[in-house]
C-alpha cells in the first residue's frame, strides 16, 4: 500500500495561501535539506490545479546548477487534480479530471512509492476529511501572517492527530509531522 504524504508551509496563525510572500526569510539550506529528506522514497506528487499552475510557471524554466532540486520537480511523475484545466502540459503530468479522492484511495491501495502533496491545501483538506492522509507536514514558520486561506477554516471539524516528529531549525522554523490519531 502507497502512503499519501502532505505537506505544507503555513504560519503561526495557520495561513498556507501564498507562503512565497512570508516564508522567503525562514528558508534555508536547513528547510531545504527538510525538503529534500520528505521527499524521500516519494515517486509521485499530486497537485491541486493552482500549486500546479505556480509551479508549472517556474520548475520547467530551473536548471540543477541553479536550483538543486530542479531535477526532481521536473521528472518525478505529477497528478493534477482539477475540474477547470484541460491539460497539464509540465514534463510528467497527468490531469486529474474527476473525483479526486476516489483516484487517491484507488492509488493507495495499489503498490508503488509513497505520493507527496506540495502545497495545494483545498485538496488537502478533501483528503484530511476523507480520511486519506497517512502523514501531515508542516513547517511552521515564526511569522503571523494574519490573513488568507487556513488549513483549517471554519466548519472543517474535529480531526485527531498524533505527532510523529518535531524539529525545530536555527531560522525558528519548526517541522511538525502528524499521522492520524
Amino acid at each position: 500500500m502507497r502512503k499519501m504524504i502532505c505537506g505544507l508551509f503555513i504560519s503561526l496563525d495557520g495561513v498556507v495561501e501564498s507562503p512565497e510572500k512570508w516564508q522567503g526569510p525562514y528558508f534555508d539550506g536547513e528547510i531545504g535539506a527538510e525538503l529534500a529528506r520528505r521527499r524521500a522514497g516519494v515517486g509521485a506528487m499530486l497537485l491541486g490545479r493552482h500549486t500546479y499552475e505556480q509551479f508549472a510557471a517556474f520548475w520547467p524554466h530551473q536548471t540543477q546548477s541553479g536550483n538543486p532540486m530542479a531535477d526532481a520537480m521536473n521528472k518525478t511523475p505529477k497528478l493534477v487534480a482539477s475540474t477547470t484545466l484541460e491539460a497539464a502540459e509540465w514534463e510528467n503530468s497527468t490531469l486529474i479530471k474527476g473525483d479526486a479522492v476516489a483516484e487517491v484511495a484507488a492509488l493507495r491501495r495499489g503498490d508503488g512509492p509513497d505520493i507527496l502533496t506540495t502545497g495545494s491545501p483545498t485538496l488537502v483538506r478533501s483528503l484530511l476529511r476523507a480520511g486519506l492522509v497517512d502523514e501531515l507536514g508542516l513547517l511552521v514558520n515564526p511569522v503571523v501572517v494574519g490573513s488568507g486561506r487556513r488549513l483549517f477554516g471554519q466548519g472543517f471539524g474535529e480531526l485527531p492527530l498524533k505527532l510523529l516528529d518535531c524539529r525545530t531549525f536555527a531560522t525558528g522554523v519548526v517541522a511538525l509531522t502528524y499521522t492520524a490519531a
